[in-house]
């Protein structure tokens, strides 16, 4: 187990201007590189930052064999727990082990403060939103969000028109990405409302990182995460229908779409967590526009679904008929007040990447203030001038499907060849609507236990945040990692991994 040391290493010296490597120190850290980007340990080269002094020596005082047994042992924890996601399209096979990093993200307990308030905000004011359109529409009217935006979006359902949601909730469970710019400030890249994912990891990669750090843990005073999946239970059951049937506590599922989807294991995981059921469509009926889960005692009515399941599927009656994934008279159900869905249906129109452009409008429209955490600066593709200017600068921008995830349907134009930029230049032609564009971030960059070193590889950050009677985020999230050298896509299915975040008491 590696402990935490804690004594100041003697004659550690202070360097100046930034060469690419910290070549005077020993391994691990003799190749750990700088590129301009925002460095989450070092302050300057050989210069920890204050809240990553304690881990910074702890890798000065380590021979790296120690650090590669230690690596070997928490991928074999990965391994026995099954803690795996799928590649689609891959020849190779699909079921991979989740990457992990060994080395955690470190944030200082005065900067999530500032997260937490800005995440609380965001939510808050897109809950409003999407209740305003999908009944009085009064911020379309008053042309704060163009009306076209919102009903071109392939997300935005008609369905749900003049439909109420408990507590008006829509969203219940969201994973805002977060990046750190060069100037050490937070940006919100986008949001993630409709079934985000990855909050599994976030707590197997805290699980095992307590076993081998377990005193530096202890010593650095790190808020706890253990108890998201009873916060997440709690939420679901505040969203239940006023009419629920009066038991306990109500009835919750959480509908999968079943074991070849990509986040299957987290599934299973927070159903099992929650000590709630896991079902798929062929488990649940409607009857009387009820809704039930088929069980070995008889039927058993459920009031809330925590759904894994993308609005397209949920119901062949009344969104696409070919698929079997969901529960014929679903929607019914749900429309009749018998049944709640976390997230709600339709949520999709406020995480088009389009849309993010005019959140800060509609934080301040909802909430009279300015978005405590800003956004990335946004080409909107429907804008002539703005087209030609992305059209003509695609070497320097990245590009981005509005309704896609996952890191695909982008083009990241400095890594990019001419043909495919040729080929998104063409399909922003033909569907404008369909592409945002931003700068081409330079990610933070985060210590990474790699190829036998400590190697910087770049960053973002995923909190997950609960919007129910309260707003609850545990203090962290999933921090995800470019693994590949260079590499600024972070995304598990483009060769990205992950690592564990903590956030400190003090």
């Amino acid at each position: 187990m590696l402990q935490s040391r804690t004594r100041t290493r003697a004659g550690l010296r202070r360097m100046t201007g930034m060469p690419e490597t910290l070549g005077l120190l020993r391994p691990p850290l003799r190749n750990y590189e700088f590129d301009g980007a925002y460095d989450e340990m070092f302050s300057a080269p050989g210069e920890p930052r204050e809240h990553y002094k304690n881990l910074f020596q702890t890798l000065l005082d380590l021979p790296a064999e120690e650090l590669h047994k230690t690596q070997q042992a928490a991928d074999l924890s990965f391994l026995h727990q099954g803690i795996t996601f799928t590649v689609y399209g891959n020849d190779e096979g699909t079921e991979r082990v989740f990457p992990n990093d060994l080395l955690p993200r470190i944030i200082p307990g005065a900067e999530w403060q500032k997260i937490e308030r800005g995440l609380t905000q965001r939510i808050t004011a897109l809950n409003l939103f999407l209740e305003d359109i999908y009944h009085e529409g009064k911020i379309l009217a008053e042309g704060v969000v163009p009306r076209e935006l919102v009903y071109s979006c392939k997300h935005f359902r008609r369905e749900m028109r003049g439909l109420n949601v408990p507590r008006g909730t829509y969203v219940s469970i969201c994973g805002t990405d977060l990046v750190r710019m060069p100037n050490g400030e937070f940006a919100v890249l986008e949001d993630n409302l409709r079934v985000p994912s990855g909050v599994s990891y976030m707590l197997a990669n805290r699980k095992v990182l307590k076993r081998v750090f377990p005193t530096m843990f202890r010593d650095y005073g790190v808020w706890p995460i253990d108890h998201y999946t009873q916060a997440l239970h709690t939420t679901l059951c505040t969203l239940a229908p006023v009419n629920w049937s009066g038991r306990n506590q109500p009835t919750v599922v959480l509908l999968t779409p079943g074991v070849f989807n990509s986040a299957y294991f987290e599934h299973t995981y927070l159903a099992q967590q929650m000590g709630i059921e896991l079902v798929e469509g062929r488990d649940l009926l409607v009857h009387d526009n009820v809704v039930y889960m088929r069980t070995t005692a008889g039927l058993r009515r459920v009031d809330v679904i925590y759904r894994r399941v993308d609005d397209d599927f949920l119901d062949p009656l009344i969104f696409r008929r070919d698929t079997s994934l969901g529960v014929p008279g679903l929607f019914n159900a749900y429309r009749a007040g018998n049944v709640t869905l976390a997230n709600a249906i339709g949520t999709g129109v406020a995480d088009d990447k389009a849309m993010y452009a005019y959140v800060p409008a509609i934080i301040r429209y909802y909430l009279g203030e300015d978005a405590i955490i800003g956004n990335v600066p946004t080409y909107l593709l429907t804008d002539d001038s703005q087209r030609k200017y992305v059209l003509e600068h695609l070497h320097e921008l990245v590009v981005k499907a509005v309704g896609e995830s996952g890191g695909y349907g982008m083009l990241i134009g400095p890594h990019s060849t001419e043909s495919q930029r040729s080929e998104f230049a063409d399909r922003i032609k033909a569907d404008p609507r369909n592409y945002i564009a931003q700068p081409t971030l330079s990610l933070s960059r985060a210590p990474c236990f790699l190829d036998g070193e400590v190697q910087a590889r770049h960053v973002d950050l995923r909190p997950y945040i609960l919007y129910g009677e309260n707003v609850t985020l545990v203090p962290g999230g999933l921090t995800r990692v470019a693994l590949r050298r260079g590499s600024l896509v972070v995304n598990s299915s483009q060769g990205g991994g992950s690592k564990d975040t903590w956030v400190l008491r003090a």
